[in-house]
């Protein structure tokens, strides 16, 4: 009960009265041309995208917005039995980041976070992934009238690896709930995730082969996709580097 409560609170505190605009940027364009006023990082689960995103926003000096997945009470219990949470998850899920962004929206211009970890557009991604039809459609119907003024970002980092390399990945950082997610919900993720992109194109895209080089740990791995950001303004890009050894 206390978890449908929390996901009540959070509806109320989105403010349905913003306006969607896909042209709209609340940085200053003065910032400093040699990097991206906006970058998200994306990518299924266990890839890195908050610990690449976290990276980027300290070499660049910049705030992050990151989801907060571990504030989501449906997780675990959608993890153990999909088919009895995945509404309430991902309704929380919408309403959560429907909210940050209009958080992000009142913060000064002069210090914008500029560095995020999920586009809201992923969200349908996951309701049409996880959701019956009935739920799905209810899940429109809520989604339709939560205009959500959503900055475009300036560049868009795609990470992707086989489900094998997630399955290791997510094993090895230890989330207890997490260990429930299967390879077949991976995979589907996965496909999901290459279809959306295949599709993309409202921002700069930056493809990166994320399964053989660590993007956190190694410096040269880093470097090298920094050398990348730094360059791009426009069109997709691919970045398929061989893993440096130590």
């Amino acid at each position: 009960m206390r978890s449908f409560q929390r996901l009540k609170l959070l509806a109320n505190t989105y403010n349905h009265e913003t306006r969607y605009n896909t042209h709209s940027s609340i940085f200053d364009s003065n910032m400093n041309s040699s990097r991206p006023d906006f970058i998200v990082v994306e990518g299924p689960i266990g890839v890195g995208k908050t610990s690449l995103a976290k990276r980027l926003a300290h070499s660049f000096d910049s705030d992050l917005l990151l989801e907060g997945a571990d504030e989501n009470p449906f997780l675990e219990r959608y993890y153990k039995k999909p088919g009895e949470a995945a509404l309430p998850t991902q309704l929380f899920f919408l309403f959560q980041r429907a909210k940050q962004i209009q958080e992000l929206r009142q913060q000064d211009l002069f210090q914008p976070v500029r560095v995020a970890d999920f586009l809201i557009e992923k969200d349908r991604l996951f309701a049409e992934l996880t959701l019956q039809d009935d739920e799905f459609d209810l899940y429109e119907q809520v989604y339709a009238n939560m205009t959500i003024d959503a900055p475009v970002p300036d560049l868009v980092i795609y990470l992707q690896a086989p489900v094998e390399v997630l399955l290791q990945r997510i094993n090895k950082r230890g989330i207890e709930a997490e260990r429930k997610i299967s390879s077949a919900y991976l995979q589907r993720l996965v496909d999901g995730y290459t279809s959306f992109f295949y599709q993309y194109n409202a921002s700069p895209l930056l493809i990166v082969n994320a399964s053989e080089i660590d993007l956190v740990n190694s410096s040269q791995d880093y470097d090298l996709l920094l050398e990348q950001v730094q360059n791009i303004r426009s069109g997709r890009h691919y970045f398929n580097p061989q893993p440096f050894e130590l």
